[in-house]
């Protein structure tokens, strides 16, 4: 069954204890910094109308700020990641992260900018699975398969926001309903994603999640980063590593073939950093079938802690990015498709996940979610320079 958390509490533990001695299961609502030199400064999150959808529905962006200038918007239509405004090494504040001027545009956008997904993050081959029995059959929006949960998928709905703040830190608290059978998943599930800034530029996801039903489950963000600051360039001069020794090979639909295999010797090796665009257009059978990278990682030290688990840099602006999660699995797409407002390659994805297609692998951790239990999983994005 899919990792229960343990209690979700009050306590706020320094998100730099957490990443040296790594957060157990019952601290995963904690990735908070807590330092005394900095409770003074303001922590601050406010909310302006953003649009409305054509049904008339009033959408919300939510703005969190911390003491160091950094920025997040969050907009409540499909708990999208607007923005994320960071220093370069000079001090310079750019958006780092692709995404729209117009609601209209996430509406009838098909990339998922920024965009919360769910129910299932990643590809269920032939839109089916079967629990306990029982076949269930999904939209097939991703022919032949279903993908990122559907047509309506939680980054198609409008999420119910509350806020919270202390001297350290500014969260949204966003929350949904998926009805028994939406998309043709069994279960009612009430699911909620808390987004919190705080003082160590670190923006903290946690996702957590509950049914009446059993039900399967895998939820993840879909921000497409690019750390040259406002798109001034694609992301293949940047350099990233991956703490993986293995991916998740796929077929020409991108499904797993059920196969764990090393990075040795291969254009997926990013033990150690390599520029991404070093081996991007290589000729490799999986490369072809991804157009690139689309493929997931099989992370290391799979036991529910919350890890560094990869790290990006762009050495002219001198952003880094780090990337912590409990998750066994990330999917690093590099934009291989875009051809709209923002163009191909301009912005890669880091999805903390199970792995594709996990429903119909018997073999892959288990993504089932049953009644009584808590679906939990976290996710930081931490921001610096060097």
């Amino acid at each position: 069954m899919i990792r229960q958390n343990k209690f979700i509490g009050n306590l706020l533990i320094a998100i730099s204890v957490c990443f040296l001695f790594q957060c157990k299961k019952d601290t995963k609502s904690s990735l908070n910094l807590k330092d005394d030199a900095l409770k003074n400064h303001a922590m601050t999150i406010s909310k302006s109308k953003y649009g409305t959808t054509p049904s008339g529905i009033s959408v919300d962006c939510f703005t969190l700020k911390n003491k160091n200038g950094v920025e997040v918007e969050i907009i409540n239509y499909g708990g999208i990641v607007k923005s994320i405004k960071v220093p370069n090494k000079k001090g310079t504040i750019e958006n780092v992260v692709l995404g729209y001027d117009s609601l209209s545009q996430y509406i009838n956008g098909d990339s998922f900018l920024g965009a919360t997904i769910g129910r299932f993050g990643n590809r269920i081959a032939n839109g089916k699975f079967t629990l306990d029995g029982k076949e269930y059959t999904l939209a097939l929006n991703n022919a032949p398969n279903s993908l990122h949960g559907g047509d309506k998928g939680f980054d198609n709905v409008i999420w119910k926001a509350t806020t919270k703040s202390d001297e350290n830190s500014v969260s949204l608290v966003l929350n949904y309903l998926s009805v028994d059978m939406e998309e043709g998943f069994p279960g009612n599930l009430n699911t909620t994603v808390t987004f919190t800034l705080n003082s160590d530029n670190a923006l903290d996801i946690l996702y957590e999640a509950n049914t009446d039903k059993k039900t399967i489950i895998n939820l993840t963000n879909h921000s497409y980063f690019n750390l040259s600051g406002n798109f001034k360039n694609d992301i293949l001069d940047h350099k990233l590593q991956i703490r993986a020794d293995k991916i998740v090979p796929v077929n020409k639909n991108l499904i797993p073939t059920g196969e764990l295999v090393s990075v040795e010797n291969t254009p997926f090796d990013f033990r150690s950093f390599k520029i991404i665009g070093a081996d991007i257009d290589a000729d490799n059978q999986q490369i072809k079938f991804g157009f690139g990278y689309d493929h997931c990682w099989v992370l290391k030290n799979q036991n529910d802690d919350v890890r560094l688990i990869a790290e990006a840099y762009h050495e002219e602006s001198g952003r880094v990015l780090e990337v912590f999660s409990d998750e066994p699995g990330v999917q690093f797409y590099t934009g291989n498709h875009l051809n709209g407002t923002h163009g191909k390659r301009t912005g890669f994805c880091l999805e903390t996940q199970h792995y594709p297609d996990s429903p119909n692998q018997v073999n892959f951790p288990s993504v089932v979610l049953d009644v009584g239990e808590t679906y939990s999983s976290r996710t930081a994005y931490k921001f610096s320079v060097k």
